[in-house]
């Protein structure tokens, strides 16, 4: 809601300054930005009777850089509403020869975002909060289920109080009903955001337990519904979700977790190593 009323405080504000033709796009994109969101400045051209260089013009005097940068504004509005035909029509332009290398540079560009995004202050005190908790549940479903799968087996070497939780819609609340005070829920969800995820973790702040939350945004349901917010970029080339970031993200976590139990998770790996080794469980040196 706040990213639509930026933009149509953009609208408002040069609307003087606009073209006829200019006030045309303004006019679509306000009535129809749903639909606008996934046109090309050539399609939204012929859709309005301008050229294509009308639109770009028009994005630049909204103060954007280009049309690009409007029509990702424009799908950061309406992002945790797509449907997943919406999804596939933000594809509309590509080739089959384009995904590669298309989808590898987002993937990489949503990396840096997180980076770039990425408060410090927050990642130790999502360590804080993990290291203190007595038990630990990990919702996560749908998309977002190999990321909690991920996170909890790892976590699962470091500590021994770490839950799971992928799946169904009754389930998921029937394996949390025991958590309570000084436990901590870790809830994972990207647009489009999962209900069950949310409702789990407002039921866990209800009964007194912490709430972490690994999503796109501190101002999505998750993030207002935490103590602590862990955000990693999710833009998405198609209906499929970008989980490179987020799951970089939670390797970080694993990582700095291991280093902040470092001696105890030392111990164990050096008994798990001889339980491996006599149960043949890798390819040693000898196959």
């Amino acid at each position: 809601m706040e990213q639509r009323q930026e933009l149509l405080t953009r609208i408002n504000q040069t609307g003087r300054k606009l073209s006829k033709g200019q006030k045309r796009i303004a006019e679509y994109i306000v009535n129809h930005y749903d639909k606008a969101a996934f046109m090309t400045a050539s399609r939204l051209g012929e859709k309005v009777e301008v050229s294509e260089s009308t639109v770009v013009r028009f994005a630049i005097a909204l103060g954007y850089d280009g049309y690009p940068a409007l029509q990702k504004a424009l799908q950061e509005m309406i992002r945790n509403r797509l449907t997943a035909v919406q999804r596939v029509e933000m594809t509309g332009d590509m080739s089959e020869t384009m995904a590669l290398s298309t989808v590898l540079k987002a993937d990489v560009q949503n990396i840096r975002q997180t980076i770039e995004d990425m408060d410090e202050s927050m990642f130790l005190g999502a360590l804080d909060l993990i290291s203190k908790s007595g038990r630990i549940y990990i919702v996560g479903v749908r998309s977002s289920a190999p990321l909690a799968q991920f996170l909890g087996y790892y976590m699962n070497f470091i500590m021994d109080n770490v839950q799971v939780i992928t799946s169904g819609v009754s389930e998921v609340m029937e394996q949390i009903a025991r958590v309570g005070k000084g436990d901590l829920l870790i809830g994972i969800s990207f647009p489009r955001y999962s209900r069950r995820t949310i409702e789990a973790m407002h039921y866990a702040k209800e009964q007194g337990a912490s709430v972490l939350s690994i999503t796109d945004t501190p101002i999505s349901p998750l993030g207002q519904a935490s103590d602590v917010c862990l955000t990693a970029r999710s833009d998405m080339a198609s209906f499929v979700d970008s989980l490179v970031a987020p799951l970089s993200l939670i390797n970080a976590l694993i990582v700095a977790l291991s280093l902040r139990h470092r001696d105890q998770v030392s111990a164990y790996f050096s008994k798990m190593e001889n339980l491996w080794e006599k149960n043949r469980v890798y390819i040693g040196k000898d196959a």
